[in-house]
């Protein structure tokens, strides 16, 4: 078994010699995290995300709160007592040692053999394929290469908990991507618990079995990559999580015979009967909308008689066009409402609006979020 659980941790970091001015970098953090699960930690850089994993294994000091590692409390415990082996950003492999000793170096304090090191080594190395590299200093590695064995190094004692902070962000772009790959097969041949921690939203969304996202020291939800990208609890998660970035927009809470209204640019949308419980109070009131790019859809120009009652159909120019293959962007504009639509090609072969040209798009009434003005907590989700 190997459970982790933070009850109510807080890191603080003092400004010597005034003990009054003092940045706290982790607030209130409560967590359960359960025996082989893959947890993820994402949010911008400065969050406190890489501070909470290095308090998991010991390298920094919990201020106030407790850490429990299969259900013992482990605050006081050394790093290397604690059962936790840690794969750091920059590799922190030790250059003068070949990739074999390199492996090798956390088994050799113990009492086993030359042949069972041995044995170990091999047996990890296979699996994350890097057997030929086994005579090579990390300076004649690529930055694969040496993310691989890292994790070896990592798991050839066979600890079960593993920590990852930012164990790909070194790599190029169609690297990651398949050492994502890698990685979620390798948690599934060791029964081991991973706390990955990330700045990159697409690497959690595949990575994860749950997301913590993270924004000034403290949580701001924990749920499944589909919860948190289909029911974010406030503004700042459904900004952070999906890209493109979700589409904000500042509109007014009108009633006008019996229907529940949003406002914004002369434009007037009816929202569907079934928010009406939710945003009733906020009638008269200014809210932000949310509306994800795909949920926004672009139509050609000519599509006037175009009728889908889920739809709110609205004017717009294109200012930029972005062609990915299986997708198309489009940077657009109402007025002074800039908006990002996505289109599907396969879906939509036809479809040739260029920068410049005037389009229509239709908004999915269904998928429109509401968020508080004040306390961006969301209304609608």
């Amino acid at each position: 078994m190997a459970s982790v659980t933070l009850k109510n941790v807080y890191k603080k970091y003092y400004n010597w010699p005034n003990p009054n001015d003092e940045l706290v970098a982790v607030r209130d953090f409560n967590l359960d995290i359960k025996d082989h699960e893959v947890i993820v930690l994402v949010g911008p850089s400065g969050c406190g995300k890489s501070t909470t994993l290095r308090m998991i294994a010991g390298l920094e000091n919990i201020n106030m709160g407790e850490l429990y590692i299969d259900g013992k409390l482990v605050n006081g415990v050394e790093p290397k007592d604690r059962g936790i082996a840690m794969v750091f950003q920059n590799y922190a492999l030790f250059p003068h040692m070949t990739v074999f000793e390199n492996i090798a170096f956390g088994l050799q304090p113990t009492d086993m053999s030359d042949a069972e090191i041995k044995e170990k080594v091999e047996k990890v190395a296979r699996i994350t394929d890097i057997t030929h590299l086994f005579t090579r200093k990390p300076r004649e590695l690529s930055g694969g290469q040496k993310q691989r064995v890292a994790l070896a190094r990592a798991l050839v004692k066979e600890h079960k908990v593993v920590l990852l902070d930012e164990p790909l962000s070194n790599l190029d772009a169609r690297l990651r991507t398949s050492m994502r790959t890698e990685l979620t097969k390798l948690h599934q041949k060791f029964d081991m618990t991973f706390i990955y921690v990330t700045h990159d939203q697409s690497e959690a969304m595949t990575i994860a079995d749950r997301l913590v996202v993270m924004k000034n020291g403290m949580i701001q939800q924990v749920g499944t990559p589909e919860e948190i990208y289909t029911h974010p609890c406030n503004l700042f998660v459904a900004g952070f999580i999906g890209t493109p970035m979700i589409n904000f927009i500042n509109a007014n809470v009108n009633e006008d015979n019996g229907g529940i209204f949003i406002n914004f640019n002369g434009i007037k949308i009816k929202l569907p009967e079934s928010k009406y419980s939710k945003v009733r109070e906020y009638i008269g009131k200014e809210v932000f909308v949310g509306v994800r790019p795909e949920d926004m859809y672009g139509l050609e120009a000519s599509s006037d008689n175009f009728n889908a009652p889920h739809l709110a159909i609205i004017d717009a120019e294109v200012q930029v066009r972005e062609f990915l293959g299986d997708s198309i962007y489009l940077y657009c504009v109402n007025g002074t409402q800039p908006f990002t639509v996505r289109v599907l090609p396969a879906f939509m072969p036809d479809f040739t609006a260029r920068s410049g040209d005037k389009i229509k798009v239709g908004i999915n009434r269904e998928k429109i979020y509401l968020f508080d003005k004040d306390t961006e907590m969301a209304v609608v989700n």
